[in-house]
């Protein structure tokens, strides 16, 4: 017989608030009628458009129930980590390098969609919109693979993977079980992954992680008041843009699946991550 929920939560304080803030957003997306569109990851509305702040919404949006479910599922497994402070991870390593997933993943998705457009000119790069935690989760299935391959990753409950194959196996599992399932997306998890576990990216503590939130929350805040996002009367920033010309609109669907922006409509396409 296992453990009682409660005791589990107690041991998994991080990976617990993760799924609930996820659960919640995925709630308050339904209840608002919200499409990929409006909370997503796209190389047109971040870097063309200014609109970073999609780097950390994108991450923690859901709008499938099975995309939820399938994430906070493995998410929990992987909660596991919190408690192998033994060999060097535990609850504040966890916490430290989930922000470190969540930003960089988000960067090299950008960084390859940069090279799809401008190197091999696919123009379908750019509209595309990503969201979802998936990101992270494989770069911890890839961090856990490497640290205690000898760990299992339970899905659903009924399906359990050797965690040195998972980052793969799961890969292509949801590349056939999601058609819509990010490649890009997942791959960026995992190359971030292999970057911490290898030691390419080290060094974080309180200092640096504390550091490294101030400065994420003051570029989403900017971000957000720059791009009209969000009225911050407290805060105003000088227009760089010459009032005479004519303003490019986005009018973005609320079905999540078609995504117009400038002044001729074209469609966008939503990734799952």
């Amino acid at each position: 017989m296992g453990k009682p929920l409660i005791y589990e939560i107690l041991e998994k304080p991080a990976s617990s608030s993760v799924i609930g803030i996820c659960s919640l957003i995925w709630f308050f997306i339904q209840k608002r009628n919200t499409g990929y569109s409006d909370v997503g990851l796209s190389y047109e509305t971040a870097m063309e458009g200014g609109q970073y702040w999609r780097i950390i919404t994108s991450a923690f949006s859901h709008v499938s129930l099975v995309h939820l479910v399938f994430n906070m599922s493995a998410l929990w497994s992987l909660g596991v980590v919190e408690q192998l402070g033994q060999i060097g991870l535990g609850v504040e390593y966890y916490l430290h390098y989930t922000l470190v997933l969540v930003v960089l993943s988000g960067l090299l998705v950008l960084g390859f969609y940069h090279m799809m457009i401008q190197k091999f000119k696919v123009e379908y790069f750019r509209r595309v919109t990503a969201v979802g935690y998936s990101c992270v989760v494989f770069g911890w299935m890839t961090i856990l693979a490497t640290k205690q391959p000898s760990s299992k990753l339970n899905l659903f409950g009924v399906l359990s993977l050797p965690i040195s194959f998972a980052p793969f196996e799961s890969l292509i599992f949801t590349s056939i079980m999601v058609p819509q399932a990010s490649f890009i997306g997942h791959l960026s998890g995992i190359i971030v992954g292999y970057s911490i576990a290898w030691g390419l990216i080290y060094g974080m503590n309180n200092y640096w992680a504390i550091t490294m939130f101030g400065w994420i929350v003051l570029v989403f805040v900017l971000s957000l008041k720059r791009t009209g996002s969000m009225e911050l009367r407290f805060i105003e920033i000088e227009p760089v843009t010459d009032p005479s010309l004519p303003s490019v609109g986005v009018i973005a669907s609320r079905n999540g699946r078609t995504l117009h922006m400038g002044v001729l409509p074209r469609r966008g396409v939503a990734d799952i991550v």
